[in-house]
């Protein structure tokens, strides 16, 4: 278990979600629910949840697309929870990213269990130093929380790993190919100026500190974050 996480349940059966929430709680993990696709797409990116519990027959947008969405701007972790029982639907949901699949009717405590699987796997991944601490400046990825002087921001995914990266390697050039690859991986499909949109939103963040530190634009190469001398 590990408390504190926030998970987000997507399921336009009300009961349903609520009754996973209810269980979510007990075991200490902070739990949000939405009703349709769209809407879970949106609080993603607001909320930036630990892990995502996602039907596959939702309004709006389904569980298939919903998932292909989140993969391209978050490597957060995914259990498919639908009535859907053929090998296929199962096959297809892992194949499109998802990370674990229950079936309808569930028991509360296995789905906790699955939850508890998920989050310890994608964890083991990604552990390793979480925190880069600077003169007034702090990127912590674990949390996925920027501290600028003494004010805290919480950042979307995929900007907290690109930026993570870039601090991680400050004053070296990237290519947009390269950010890319680290980022979002080999098999990515979208429009490379995605690197430009998300590096315009990291400077925003970063203006009360831009005299130190910059993410700087290396004309005809591509990007880097330099820390200034004097800092």
């Amino acid at each position: 278990m590990m408390l504190g996480k926030k998970i987000l349940v997507v399921d336009d059966d009300v009961h349903i979600c609520e009754l996973i929430v209810l269980y979510l709680k007990k075991e200490g993990y902070d739990a949000v629910m939405v009703h349709d696709g769209l809407k879970a797409i949106e609080t993603v990116k607001e909320e930036v949840p630990h892990l995502v519990i996602l039907d596959i027959m939702l309004p709006k947008m389904d569980g298939w697309d919903v998932c292909r969405e989140l993969k391209k701007i978050s490597d957060i972790p995914i259990i498919m929870l639908t009535a859907k029982d053929d090998t296929f639907d199962k096959v297809l949901g892992l194949k499109i990213g998802a990370d674990d699949y229950i079936v309808k009717p569930f028991e509360p405590r296995e789905l906790m269990a699955r939850v508890d699987a998920v989050l310890r796997r994608y964890h083991r991944q990604s552990h390793g130093v979480q925190q880069i601490i600077l003169p007034s400046f702090m990127v912590d990825r674990e949390a996925y929380k920027i501290r600028i002087q003494n004010q805290v921001y919480e950042l979307p995914p995929k900007e907290m790993e690109l930026l993570y990266f870039l601090v991680k390697n400050q004053n070296r050039v990237f290519t947009r190919e390269q950010l890319i690859e680290q980022i979002w991986g080999f098999d990515y499909e979208g429009d490379n100026r995605t690197i430009d949109v998300h590096i315009k939103r990291l400077r925003e963040k970063l203006e009360p500190i831009e005299e130190r530190y910059q993410i700087k634009t290396v004309w005809g190469v591509g990007y880097k974050f330099e820390v200034m001398d004097h800092a």
